[in-house]
């Protein structure tokens, strides 16, 4: 075997032998997943794999597991029990010895309790329970709502970020030309070395600028992936929309308050919880009562020791049956109870006080995002104007350059103008697209490009 003597493939034949399975493993967790996402394929992927999502949503299975037990509190239990021994003593007998005796025993029965009445305490634990499980629902849709706007930041972030990168490589292509042509004027004596040198580091310059445009590309990329939850060797792309920009009509702020104040889950979340509030005072308030309840019971028991009777006839000679009431009636309590209710009322005071401030954080949230919207708005208006007079006075400048009628320095100039046009433009659009979606969204209007 003369490969063993050769480490290099030796060290290979390990390394292929660790590695492809964990390659294969990685390709079979991204065998389902699409190269190519949209914006509704983000939303949709996100709703059935992110962890608090699924996290919450287990946390209402287990609310709704706490609804079914407080509504068995009202049925009646039963538990059975039963015991066996094995007995072994002296006994006297009639002859005046005392032998060693062995025998066994067994009790047997079986009970039951029902609360027939407690104050009204188990009708409002089942009252609150319900609502806890609404309440629970209502946290997964504001998760959602937070995952959505969270999602289409992203989303056009990395749209931004290629429509960036597009531009960019525009530039530097032009840049290349302008060098070239830099380098032939030079050549024959049209420009001076110094010209030729501002060329080359504007080259230079537009050159990082592109890698910092591809730089913000991945990092964009980065974010969606950890938002989709994505595995870390996956790569992906984004559909672009076909347009973007639209002449959505912005509605009134007082519309999309009212709306935002009606609908948002938030705010049925902290209504609800002023409710459950209400049913703990209540059921505080059921320890003033006396709680009555029922029970009864069955069973017999058996003793072989030198009783002389069967094993069933000792079972149906013990056989026995009760049934009773028991009330139990509050005297004392040691302030507990009072406690109890002086407590819950202060958390109906605490639950109206999060009601108010989570209307009051939402409405200035809404209020925020309308300005945003009015702000990118006209950014990207005077964004539009801006570009549309740079790009025509670096056209004008690039001509004169062709012809050796400019001025290297004022060229240079009116290029880093446009460029600084160009972004600024790329940066208004799309936050324009991504506040008025934002805005739309608080009005319950889903979120599309």
């Amino acid at each position: 075997m003369m490969w063993f003597r050769q480490p290099g493939i030796l060290l290979f034949c390990l390394f292929f032998f660790l590695v492809n399975p964990l390659l294969k493993a990685q390709d079979s967790s991204t065998v389902n997943l699409p190269a190519q996402w949209t914006l509704q394929q983000c939303f949709d992927y996100a709703m059935k794999n992110n962890i608090q999502l699924n996290s919450l949503r287990l946390s209402r299975m287990s609310t709704e597991q706490d609804q079914l037990l407080s509504r068995a509190a009202r049925l009646p239990n039963l538990t059975g029990s039963g015991s066996q021994s094995l007995n072994g003593g002296k006994t006297s007998n009639a002859s005046g010895g005392t032998p060693y005796e062995v025998y066994t025993s067994g009790n047997y029965s079986v009970n039951s309790n029902v609360t027939i009445f407690q104050g009204g305490y188990l009708n409002y634990d089942i009252k609150q329970k319900n609502l806890l499980t609404q309440v629970a629902g209502l946290n997964i849709a504001q998760q959602v709502n937070d995952i959505t706007v969270l999602i289409t930041q992203a989303y056009l972030n990395i749209l931004l970020a290629r429509e960036n990168i597009v531009y960019v490589k525009d530039v530097v292509a032009t840049s290349e030309a302008q060098v070239k042509q830099g380098q032939q004027q030079y050549d024959v004596g049209s420009i001076a070395l110094i010209g030729l040198v501002q060329l080359k580091a504007q080259l230079s310059n537009d050159r990082y600028l592109l890698t910092t445009a591809e730089n913000q590309h991945r990092q964009n990329k980065l974010v969606l992936k950890q938002l989709l939850q994505l595995p870390s060797g996956y790569d992906f792309e984004i559909t672009e929309p076909d347009t973007l920009i639209s002449n959505t009509h912005l509605y009134a702020l007082q519309e999309a308050q009212d709306s935002a104040l009606a609908n948002r889950p938030e705010i049925k979340s902290s209504e609800l919880g002023i409710q459950v509030a209400n049913l703990d005072l209540a059921k505080a308030r059921t320890g003033y009562w006396p709680m009555l309840t029922a029970g009864g019971a069955l069973g017999s028991s058996y003793n072989g020791g030198g009783t002389g009777s069967t094993y069933f006839k000792q079972l149906d000679n013990n056989f026995y049956q009760q049934i009773g009431l028991t009330l139990s009636v509050p005297i004392f309590t040691r302030r507990v109870v009072k406690t109890n209710v002086e407590k819950a009322k202060i958390e109906i005071d605490q639950s109206r006080l999060t009601l108010q401030d989570t209307k009051t954080n939402l409405s200035q949230t809404v209020e925020q995002s309308y300005i945003n919207v009015l702000n990118a708005q006209s950014q990207y208006d005077a964004a539009v104007e801006q570009l549309k007079y740079s790009q025509e006075g670096y056209r004008i400048a690039s001509e004169q350059l062709k012809v050796g009628a400019a001025n290297i320095v004022v060229f240079l100039q009116q290029k880093n103008l446009y460029i600084q046009a160009l972004q600024s433009y790329i940066q208004a659009k799309y936050n324009a697209a991504l506040n008025i979606r934002i805005y739309d969204f608080y009005r319950g209007i889903p979120v599309k490009l």
